[in-house]
């Protein structure tokens, strides 16, 4: 049977633990601040290109360009986004869960990926996935120059016939409590849309701007660049989504650990109360049996 020191060990463990998953909380929240304010700032730029590029396709009869075309998809690449890190619920769980359902899906055909996060490249890699790059320790910051390396990398890669379409499987940020999973088609560029927008902002996108240059030409300077920007963004989703998760999760287990705390405080009070009820009726069974 546990002693009271026993107990005591034991809840000053617990609350060493509490005090650390406090801080990770706080810490948490003050990257998700600053993930939060990041994505929010790219959102403005990324709404006004694909105004643009909408607007410049539309006065091409025809578009061309190595990005629009669409072949069968034989060879298939992924772009998966996970965590880091671990201690952040299962937000590394149920996106690899939604990556194998897409891999599932396309049963039959060649599969590359490119793995974002530590978690996501063991676990890929452990799978026996082949790689077409990995990038690690670029989500607790993210940097538009890593963005644009793997813009880059994927369209370099579609314009040389060696793929045939490029998927991202992440999870974009909605709220703190409503994670959403994710699986975007980003190549072949087929239709350009902003959710956010209404009827009059989508009905201002036919403005007779004037260009300074043929729109054949703003279309491919327009489309590379759109690409890095959608990369951009499930970059600055997925970092705002890990940190909101891990905030949760440790939250989550600050609350548990209190709650372990009050159990096993009051159980050591019990025991307590049991030893002395005990050391009594001893004291008085004594006394009796010398009386």
């Amino acid at each position: 049977m546990a002693t009271l020191l026993d107990f005591r060990r034991r809840i000053r463990s617990v609350k060493n633990t509490q005090q650390i998953t406090r801080a990770m909380k706080f810490v948490s929240a003050a990257r998700l601040r600053r993930a939060q304010e990041a994505a929010l700032a790219a959102r403005p730029f990324a709404k006004e290109l694909a105004r643009v590029l909408r607007s410049t396709m539309a006065r091409i009869e025809s578009p061309q360009h190595p990005l629009l075309a669409k072949r069968p998809e034989e060879r298939v690449l992924v772009l998966v986004l996970a965590g880091e890190r671990g201690l952040c619920g299962a937000y590394n769980a149920n996106i690899l869960k939604e990556a194998a359902k897409f891999f599932r899906g396309k049963q039959g055909k060649k599969t590359v990926v490119i793995p974002v996060g530590k978690k996501c490249r063991d676990a890929l890699r452990k799978a026996g996935f082949e790689f077409a790059g990995e990038y690690v320790n670029v989500l607790a910051r993210v940097d538009f120059g890593v963005a644009r390396e793997i813009a880059n990398l994927i369209t370099e890669l579609y314009s040389e016939q060696k793929i045939d379409a490029v998927y991202a499987v992440f999870s974009e940020f909605k709220s703190v409590l409503a994670p959403n999973l994710v699986t975007e088609k980003l190549l072949p560029v087929e239709k350009i849309e902003e959710a956010d927008e209404s009827d009059v902002e989508l009905a201002s996108e036919h403005i007779d701007y004037i260009y300074e240059q043929p729109a054949v030409q703003l279309l491919d300077r327009l489309l590379p660049r759109y690409v890095e920007t959608q990369v951009l963004r499930t970059l600055l989703e997925s970092s705002a989504a890990e940190h909101a998760a891990r905030m949760t999760a440790m939250e989550a287990a600050t609350k548990n650990a209190g709650d372990v705390i009050d159990a096993l405080t009051l159980h050591m009070n019990k025991v307590r109360q049991a030893a002395i009820t005990k050391e009594i009726i001893e004291i008085v069974s004594g006394a009796a049996s010398t009386a």
